[in-house]
Protein backbone atom coordinates (compact mmCIF):
# COMPACT_ATOMS: atom_id res chain seq x y z
CA UNK A 1 0.00 0.00 0.00
CA UNK A 2 1.59 3.16 -1.19
CA UNK A 3 1.20 6.15 1.64
CA UNK A 4 -1.71 8.41 -0.33
CA UNK A 5 -4.01 5.22 -0.18
CA UNK A 6 -2.68 4.49 3.37
CA UNK A 7 -3.76 8.26 3.76
CA UNK A 8 -7.35 7.60 2.48
CA UNK A 9 -8.14 4.19 4.03
CA UNK A 10 -6.80 5.70 7.13
CA UNK A 11 -9.05 8.88 7.40
CA UNK A 12 -11.95 6.24 5.88
CA UNK A 13 -11.61 4.37 8.68
CA UNK A 14 -11.55 7.32 11.07
CA UNK A 15 -15.03 8.44 9.88
CA UNK A 16 -16.22 4.87 10.59
CA UNK A 17 -14.73 5.03 13.62
CA UNK A 18 -15.74 8.52 14.59
CA UNK A 19 -19.48 8.54 13.05
CA UNK A 20 -20.30 5.07 13.79
CA UNK A 21 -23.26 5.84 16.88
CA UNK A 22 -24.11 8.54 14.52
CA UNK A 23 -24.40 6.05 11.68
CA UNK A 24 -26.37 3.84 13.27
CA UNK A 25 -23.06 1.78 12.82
CA UNK A 26 -23.98 1.76 8.84
CA UNK A 27 -21.03 3.06 7.58
CA UNK A 28 -19.90 -0.72 5.73
CA UNK A 29 -18.12 0.71 2.34
CA UNK A 30 -21.19 -0.42 0.45
CA UNK A 31 -23.12 1.92 -2.28
CA UNK A 32 -25.88 1.85 0.01
CA UNK A 33 -24.19 3.35 2.90
CA UNK A 34 -23.61 6.79 0.82
CA UNK A 35 -27.29 7.39 1.75
CA UNK A 36 -26.28 7.71 5.48
CA UNK A 37 -23.34 10.18 4.30
CA UNK A 38 -25.68 12.40 2.32
CA UNK A 39 -27.92 12.40 5.38
CA UNK A 40 -24.90 13.46 7.41
CA UNK A 41 -23.54 15.89 5.71
CA UNK A 42 -27.35 17.92 5.19
CA UNK A 43 -27.59 17.54 8.91
CA UNK A 44 -24.12 19.32 9.35
CA UNK A 45 -25.12 21.27 7.03
CA UNK A 46 -27.23 23.41 9.30
CA UNK A 47 -23.89 24.05 11.69
CA UNK A 48 -21.14 24.88 9.09
CA UNK A 49 -21.47 28.48 10.09
CA UNK A 50 -20.82 27.58 13.55
CA UNK A 51 -18.02 24.93 13.31
CA UNK A 52 -14.11 26.16 12.96
CA UNK A 53 -12.70 25.67 9.66
CA UNK A 54 -10.36 22.69 11.04
CA UNK A 55 -13.17 20.39 12.15
CA UNK A 56 -15.12 21.78 8.83
CA UNK A 57 -11.84 20.45 6.75
CA UNK A 58 -11.14 16.98 9.19
CA UNK A 59 -14.72 16.30 8.23
CA UNK A 60 -14.62 16.92 4.56
CA UNK A 61 -11.16 14.75 4.33
CA UNK A 62 -12.95 12.12 6.29
CA UNK A 63 -16.20 11.43 4.31
CA UNK A 64 -14.06 12.73 1.33
CA UNK A 65 -11.94 9.58 1.78
CA UNK A 66 -14.84 7.59 2.79
CA UNK A 67 -16.46 7.75 -0.16
CA UNK A 68 -13.24 7.29 -2.58
CA UNK A 69 -12.66 4.36 -0.30
CA UNK A 70 -16.51 2.79 -0.93
CA UNK A 71 -15.49 3.39 -4.77
CA UNK A 72 -11.66 1.40 -4.19
CA UNK A 73 -13.72 -1.52 -2.83
CA UNK A 74 -15.96 -2.29 -5.07
CA UNK A 75 -13.90 -1.29 -8.44
CA UNK A 76 -10.71 -1.47 -7.39
CA UNK A 77 -7.92 1.30 -8.70
CA UNK A 78 -5.18 3.08 -7.81
CA UNK A 79 -4.95 6.64 -6.07
CA UNK A 80 -3.25 9.84 -7.42
CA UNK A 81 -2.75 13.16 -6.35
CA UNK A 82 -4.76 15.71 -8.47
CA UNK A 83 -2.19 18.20 -8.75
CA UNK A 84 -4.90 20.85 -10.62
CA UNK A 85 -7.40 19.98 -7.54
CA UNK A 86 -5.41 19.34 -4.64
CA UNK A 87 -6.92 16.32 -3.44
CA UNK A 88 -6.63 12.59 -4.24
CA UNK A 89 -8.47 10.93 -7.59
CA UNK A 90 -9.65 7.67 -7.68
CA UNK A 91 -8.88 6.08 -11.20
CA UNK A 92 -10.08 2.51 -12.15
CA UNK A 93 -10.11 0.62 -15.61
CA UNK A 94 -6.28 1.21 -16.09
CA UNK A 95 -5.10 0.59 -18.31
CA UNK A 96 -7.98 -0.12 -20.77
CA UNK A 97 -9.93 3.05 -19.48
CA UNK A 98 -9.21 5.57 -16.79
CA UNK A 99 -12.85 6.43 -15.15
CA UNK A 100 -11.45 8.67 -12.48
CA UNK A 101 -13.53 10.77 -8.94
CA UNK A 102 -12.37 13.45 -6.93
CA UNK A 103 -14.97 13.84 -3.84
CA UNK A 104 -13.76 17.02 -1.71
CA UNK A 105 -15.11 19.28 -3.69
CA UNK A 106 -18.41 17.86 -3.90
CA UNK A 107 -18.59 17.19 -0.19
CA UNK A 108 -17.59 20.53 0.47
CA UNK A 109 -20.29 21.69 -1.57
CA UNK A 110 -22.81 19.35 -0.21
CA UNK A 111 -21.75 20.46 3.70
CA UNK A 112 -22.13 24.24 2.20
CA UNK A 113 -25.70 23.08 2.39
CA UNK A 114 -25.90 22.73 -2.02
CA UNK A 115 -28.44 20.07 -2.62
CA UNK A 116 -27.71 19.86 -6.77
CA UNK A 117 -24.21 17.75 -4.93
CA UNK A 118 -25.79 14.84 -3.67
CA UNK A 119 -23.76 12.20 -2.50
CA UNK A 120 -25.51 8.79 -3.76
CA UNK A 121 -26.59 10.51 -6.98
CA UNK A 122 -22.82 11.59 -7.75
CA UNK A 123 -21.29 8.54 -6.97
CA UNK A 124 -24.69 6.50 -9.10
CA UNK A 125 -23.05 8.22 -12.01
CA UNK A 126 -19.32 7.29 -11.18
CA UNK A 127 -20.16 3.33 -10.46
CA UNK A 128 -22.28 3.49 -14.02
CA UNK A 129 -19.57 4.87 -15.95
CA UNK A 130 -17.09 2.52 -14.33
CA UNK A 131 -19.24 -0.88 -14.83
CA UNK A 132 -20.12 0.30 -18.65
CA UNK A 133 -16.87 1.53 -19.61
CA UNK A 134 -15.28 1.14 -22.90
CA UNK A 135 -11.15 0.98 -24.10
CA UNK A 136 -10.32 4.23 -24.60
CA UNK A 137 -12.67 6.23 -22.27
CA UNK A 138 -10.97 8.90 -19.74
CA UNK A 139 -13.60 10.45 -17.58
CA UNK A 140 -13.38 12.66 -14.25
CA UNK A 141 -16.24 12.90 -12.15
CA UNK A 142 -15.77 15.91 -10.16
Amino acid sequence: MDELEQQVADKAERAVDQLRERSSDSLDYSESSLSVVEDMLAEASHYIDDMPDDQIDALVHMLSSYILEVGRREFGGKYYWHDDRDQPALVVGEPDYRIAICTFDKVRGRLSRDEADNIPFFYQGFAARARSAEPGADVLYV
